[in-house]
């Protein structure tokens, strides 16, 4: 397939259908069975109704038994089950940042490990007190990695990089009493809340919720993501593709997989080795092929233009290629499934975090100290694994599409100051894209982001939603599955310039950006929410009054639930195409719906209908512009 050309989604569907057709010859299962098998969906776990924290129950509620043993309402249960899914999100993704912290704590210049954006940190060192001057950079690194893991128990106090925000959000923050203080303070005491014969009140868990995700959105995720860029550079624009079509069948193909950038940083810059490359040709490869998956996908392809062969629900076909010669996984969103299904190919199914313990799969636990070196065995046992395929299970497609990734914020500031004329003063600021705001040009911006779901047509909305939202000159900014679901349609090109209204379409040629632009993994959320404060603070307003909103279509994880919960406390509505399982509540439903607007000015907006949801998000930003009278 030519990559000049945009596909469609049939077109995607109609290449994983082929791939199932190996699933079947090799006698195994995939999500879509799985799937089938597990329908219909228990009644009681969809909306939230379902208690079973203590040996008492389970207890369930139904108009004959409407409350549990111990005399828990529906209201209260679905308020625990809520609240639960969000401390465990929050913990998931403020762990990883955790140990980001670690390798920035453990960097050397002469280890695995080094600095490389030297900007970067000393700007957080000036944010968070760190003298910097005459002194190593090195020991900056680690002051500035301390106070970062101080952060996570700190017994007082608030997070530091609350600062942050804007005048307006930190007032209603410390109003409503949502400012949270260490990251597993808040995970711990949303979790002592829940445990059996304490907080019964919907309000005081869906509260505790939005200072859990706080915790994680404005400590945890946030120190994950700047302390990734210290280390392995902040993203700028760079060229990329996208879909099955990246792998190849001549080249020694190694895939990573999952969140945590610290272990496939080694792999790739080990492919890169000359002396590793040779070694590839001498076994009779082309080369070495480092492709990446899910939010690790994002990670490299911003940082080096590794090519991304999908997201969520493509993990499993990617091993039925049958020219995987290693998938390397660290932590998150990694199918259980994958162990068999290796088995059933020459695959190498390598994990390397103890948090994401596999049976099929072969442990090898990264360190800081000895990851370059380890980086390298696994490239050497990938080559020697290339001799091995089974050519009769072997089926590549070729479909692929360019995208043009890396836009943090600093990638945006820096490209709004190549078309302003403005004076000095408004360089590296969000004021050039505020008067095209402000003009009409671009009528407004959606954060999209989030993960796909089975329970959903897979990566469809995340489709649609972008198209009809394009076409009505609102930009878009997207991270984790949702970038490669735009990636893999073409979305990213900057040529999708063609999908644009009028005045989207004359901004995107001017300064040269694709209309979706991609802003990295899920962990990386915290810079939407950097981005909108930025617009904000530029402006004059509070975030709410923004033309800005979120969406996540597909969401699946409990992570999700917890990027959810920081984005509207940031004061972001947020549209969810896939309702939380708190149905079984309605006031809980109400709580997460209009009573989180009420108190922290953004709160969600569900609706399983992707076309109605576009639409509902088109009157927001509208709404959104009457109110400032643009």
């Amino acid at each position: 397939m030519d990559v000049n050309f945009f596909t469609t989604v049939e077109r995607m569907e109609e290449v994983s259908d082929r791939l199932l057709e190996t699933a079947k010859k090799v006698g195994i299962d995939t999500w879509e069975e799985r799937k089938k098998n597990q329908t219909p969906s228990c009644y009681f776990g969809e909306g939230g109704v379902c208690c079973k924290i203590c040996s008492m129950g389970p207890c369930r509620i139904t108009p004959k038994a409407p409350k549990g043993i111990c005399g828990a309402t529906a209201d209260t249960i679905a308020g625990r089950n809520y609240l639960r899914m969000v401390a465990a999100g929050a913990a998931t993704h403020s762990d990883h940042g955790r140990e980001i912290c670690r390798v920035l704590y453990n960097s050397d210049p002469n280890g695995s490990y080094k600095i490389t954006d030297v900007a970067k940190l000393e700007k957080i060192a000036k944010e968070w007190g760190v003298e910097t001057e005459g002194r190593d950079i090195y020991d900056v690194a680690h002051e500035v990695a301390y106070k970062g893991l101080m952060e996570y128990g700190k017994p007082f106090g608030k997070l530091n990089f609350l600062e942050r925000a804007n005048e307006e959000r930190k007032k209603v923050w410390e109003e409503q009493d949502v400012e949270p203080g260490a990251v597993d303070k808040e995970v711990v005491k949303a979790m002592h809340m829940t445990h059996m014969g304490n907080t019964a009140d919907a309000e005081a868990l869906v509260h505790q919720g939005l200072r859990t995700g706080m915790s994680d959105g404005w400590g945890g995720s946030m120190m994950g993501t700047e302390f990734s860029d210290v280390l392995f550079g902040t993203p700028m624009p760079r060229d990329t593709e996208a879909f099955f079509g990246v792998l190849e069948k001549e080249m020694v193909n190694i895939i990573v997989h999952g969140h945590d950038p610290a272990m496939s940083e080694m792999i790739v810059q080990a492919a890169e080795d000359r002396d590793l490359q040779e070694y590839a040709r001498s076994v009779g490869a082309k080369g070495i092929n480092v492709c990446g998956l899910c939010g690790t996908a994002n990670e490299v392809a911003m940082r080096h233009g590794v090519k991304m062969v999908g997201n969520f629900l493509q993990q499993e076909k990617a091993l039925l290629t049958g020219v995987i010669e290693m998938m390397v996984v660290d932590v998150q969103c990694i199918f259980p499934a994958l162990g068999p299904l290796s088995e059933c190919f020459h695959t190498h199914f390598i994990t390397t975090s103890p948090i994401a313990r596999i049976p099929g799969s072969r442990y090898v636990q990264f360190n800081t100290a000895e990851a370059r070196e380890q980086g390298r065995t696994l490239v050497r046992e990938a080559i020697d694994n290339f001799k091995n395929r089974d050519e009769s299970k072997i089926y590549v497609p070729e479909d692929k599409q360019k995208a043009n990734v890396g836009y943090s914020c600093e990638a945006i500031r820096k490209c709004l100051d190549g078309v302003t004329n403005s004076h000095l003063d408004e360089r590296d600021t969000y004021k050039p894209l505020i008067d095209c705001i402000k003009a009409g040009v671009i009528r407004g911006a959606v954060a999209m982001v989030g993960c796909n779901n089975p329970k959903v047509r897979p990566d469809y909305a995340h489709i649609e939603i972008m198209k009809k939202l394009l076409k009505n000159d609102i930009i878009i900014v997207v991270s984790g599955c949702s970038a490669q679901a735009a990636a893999k349609y073409g979305l990213m090109d900057k040529r999708a310039k063609d999908f644009c209204g009028a005045g989207l379409k004359r901004v995107c040629e001017l300064v040269g950006i694709p209309p979706v632009l991609h802003m990295g993994s899920c962990v990386d959320i915290s810079r939407m929410m950097l981005l909108a404060t930025g617009i904000a603070k530029d402006w004059g307003i509070d975030v709410p009054q923004v033309p800005v909103v979120g969406c996540a279509p597909e969401w699946m994880s409990e992570k999700a639930v917890s990027i959810a919960n920081y984005v509207v406390t940031t004061g972001i509505d947020t549209y969810l195409g896939v309702s939380p399982q708190v149905s079984g509540s309605a006031q809980m439903m109400e709580l997460i719906t209009e009573g989180t607007r009420k108190m922290v000015g953004g709160g969600f907006i569900i609706n399983t209908n992707h076309e109605e949801l576009v639409d509902a998000m088109i009157d927001g930003i509208e709404k959104k512009r009457a109110a400032l009278g643009i």
